[in-house]
């Protein structure tokens, strides 16, 4: 049974309750029978994916076989149906006796412990050629320490019964379904979901999927706006809350409004102490390494600067916002141009997300003479300049992009002056994305290393939007750590994370540089074509579909049709 809609605090504590009824319940559920409830969710991920999708797309203004329709198969049943996977991995790992984590992934690096968690099967390496993903843990872990933590909650360590608080997101429709299996599959809570109202359209899909969960008293989704959080966090039978959002949505809840908020955060008394996890987005950078680039090189690093840009139309926390280039490199404008080319290229959208169309006229107010694509709804800044743009200062969650020429004299130089420039100037910490061609970083081993150390995000993908670690469920997914409930800046935690480990710095991703066949020709061998949720993919949306049937029930038959879409994108 669910919880009908919250109309009033009678459904919310009858959800309240029954959750902390079944809590110890949950607690005691066996490894097998955990197991057995993913891999029976699974087939019902695939039954509600064409209408999940197809109503995200109409909420967002398109029609279900648009060509931005891709993003919508990305970010709902494809992320879905590859956590769960990805869970099912780890766990029956431990059913066999097995650790969690392979000893042969772990090692000792620069005074931390480095863990490979992707690729983790033949498949991975198979469908995602060439794609790598490392956490690396906080300096001082050792590679012991790590295998000794990891998966607690399944090696004697396990949670005491909790009734976690899911305040789920607006905008990408996994978030919520991701993060009420973390709770559930990594602390061991059980948990209510509250939908934002922008995107509550999807909770019948979801109470579909987790049915069985529902169906023992372990999940409830519940629907309402800002009241009906304020009841939940506020209710005794609530123990933990996770929120994602943005930094002043975690500030109202812990610290109030108005001017009392000043002087409580100032004295440390907050209106909430339960504990808090938190994945609140920022100003993410991509950073251009000056380099041997071709023109094929250029016109895929476009497409795929363009995604990072316009994916679910930049109402994403890591959506690209400021572009960090080489002020004295020959090719910054000729990426720029390229930048145009696809922009001029893709079909109209809509800015669908409340307060999008405000917060692109703040850019437009401080850039009278920015270049409009799609009807004003895309706002491109070839050069900032000003420390106090809003292009630096203030997430946009919408159409917006930002370019910042920095000098160097060489990419070692410029990548000093990219690190210490988004380190200092940006707000936000969740992820950073670096373009770099793999013969410069042959000859900058160093430099590109040390950037990739420097830079203080929860993920950094290298030749990879650093998005995709949010889709892989190995992959921890969480702002850098180090911020506290005063000082919040993207959040607190990590979700995700699959084979549960702890001491988590940071995701390093890595893709190829270029797609197969032409990724031979600059080093980055791979059997990867262009990916499927690039925009410019003319194939996205069936080779997507088809990766969402595969991942939910893992037929090998259903490979060579994926690859086959695949390469005509």
């Amino acid at each position: 049974m669910t919880a009908p809609p919250a109309s009033d605090t009678a459904a919310l504590d009858l959800a309240v309750t029954t959750l902390r009824d079944r809590a110890a319940s949950w607690t005691a559920t066996s490894l097998a029978e955990r197991i057995g409830l993913l891999e029976r969710m699974l087939p019902r991920i695939a039954a509600r994916a064409t209408a999940m999708t197809a109503d995200a797309a109409r909420a967002k203004g398109y029609a279900p076989d648009a060509v931005w329709a891709a993003e919508d198969w990305v970010t709902a049943p494809w992320a879905l149906a590859q956590t769960v996977r990805a869970h099912l991995h780890v766990l029956r790992r431990l059913a066999a006796g097995l650790p969690p984590v392979p000893a042969a992934a772990v090692r000792e690096r620069d005074g931390r412990a480095v863990v490979d968690v992707f690729p983790a099967t033949v498949t991975d390496r198979l469908l995602l050629n060439g794609f790598t993903a490392q956490v690396w843990t906080v300096p001082g872990t050792t590679r012991d320490q790590v295998l000794a933590r990891a998966a607690g909650e399944y090696r004697g360590r396990p949670g005491e019964p909790a009734v976690a608080l899911v305040l789920g997101a607006g905008n990408v429709p996994a978030i919520t379904p991701l993060d009420v299996l973390h709770k559930l599959y990594a602390e061991g809570q059980v948990v209510v979901a509250k939908m934002n109202p922008v995107n509550a359209y999807l909770r019948p899909h979801f109470e579909h999927v987790f049915a069985e969960f529902t169906d023992r008293g372990w999940v409830r989704f519940v629907d309402g706006g800002a009241e009906e959080g304020a009841r939940l966090i506020a209710h005794e039978g609530v123990d933990t809350l996770h929120v994602t959002g943005s930094e002043r949505t975690h500030d109202a809840i812990v610290w109030g409004t108005g001017e009392a908020a000043a002087d409580r955060r100032r004295d440390d008394t907050p209106l909430v102490t339960k504990p808090f996890t938190s994945e609140l987005g920022g100003v993410s950078p991509c950073i251009v390494t000056p380099g041997p680039w071709s023109a094929a090189d250029f016109r895929h690093q476009a497409e795929h600067i363009v995604t990072s840009k316009l994916n679910n139309a930049g109402h994403n926390c890591v959506a690209t916002q400021v572009l960090v280039v080489p002020r004295d490199w020959d090719g910054t404008e000729r990426l720029l141009a390229e930048i145009r080319r696809v922009l001029r290229a893709l079909p109209p959208r809509p800015a669908y997300y409340p307060g999008a169309a405000d917060r692109l006229e703040a850019v437009a107010l401080a850039h009278p003479d920015a270049e409009r694509h799609d009807d004003g709804r895309l706002l491109l800044v070839p050069d900032v300049t000003d420390t106090d743009d809003p292009l630096l200062t203030d997430e946009v969650f919408a159409g917006a992009l930002g370019v910042v020429r920095l000098p160097g004299a060489d990419p070692a130089a410029f990548l000093r002056e990219a690190v210490e420039f988004t380190g200092e100037r940006l707000p936000g910490t969740l992820g950073a994305t670096l373009l770099v061609h793999p013969r410069t970083e042959r000859a900058h081993r160093a430099a590109v290393d040390g950037a990739v150390a420097g830079l203080r995000y929860g993920t950094v993908g290298v030749n990879c939007w650093s998005a995709f670690g949010f889709l892989l469920g190995y992959t921890p997914w969480g702002a850098h750590p180090g911020h506290t409930r005063r000082e919040i800046g993207s959040g607190i935690g990590f979700v995700h994370n699959a084979f549960l480990l702890e001491d988590v710095e940071k995701t390093v991703l890595r893709a190829p540089f270029a797609p197969a066949p032409r990724g031979l020709l600059t080093g980055s061998p791979s059997l990867s074509p262009r990916p499927p949720y690039f925009v410019t993919s003319r194939t996205g949306r069936a080779t997507m579909e088809r990766l969402t049937a595969h991942a939910a029930d893992g037929r090998p038959a259903r490979l060579p049709g994926i690859l086959l879409s695949a390469l005509r994108g």
